[in-house]
């Protein structure tokens, strides 16, 4: 008998597997989503100094004003252009992409657009 895993277990499985292939440094930290069905959040992070550079999402005070919902491809963009401004803020410009396990598809795909419009690089 086969088992079958859940969708969150598969995730994790995927994000794995993207893992050992991508690394973030100072110099171009690892752009790391996370969605959720209500909320998607995004992180710069610098893997050699386990740090995060700076983060945004659809729960941020700033940004909750701006949505009606935090779980849509509108919030996804809104979400990627803040993190872009941040992070030229703090002098980051380019970046390497980490998808999360999450399929390169509708919410993802339109934070990682919005994010390249706003100025980063990837």
């Amino acid at each position: 008998m086969i088992k079958t895993k859940n969708k969150k277990e598969q995730t994790r499985k995927r994000h794995m597997r993207v893992r050992t292939k991508i690394s973030g440094t100072a110099e171009s930290p690892r752009l790391a989503v996370y969605r959720s069905t209500k909320h998607i959040y995004a992180q710069l992070i610098d893997d050699v100094n386990k740090v995060t550079l700076c983060s945004a999402s659809s729960i941020d005070k700033d940004l909750r004003d701006k949505l009606s919902h935090g779980g849509n491809v509108e919030a996804a963009k809104v979400v990627g252009e803040a993190l872009a401004k941040k992070a030229l803020k703090a002098g980051v410009k380019e970046c390497v992409f980490d998808r999360g396990g999450f399929l390169y598809h509708g919410r993802v795909s339109a934070l990682a657009d919005a994010a390249r419009e706003a100025g980063l690089d990837f």
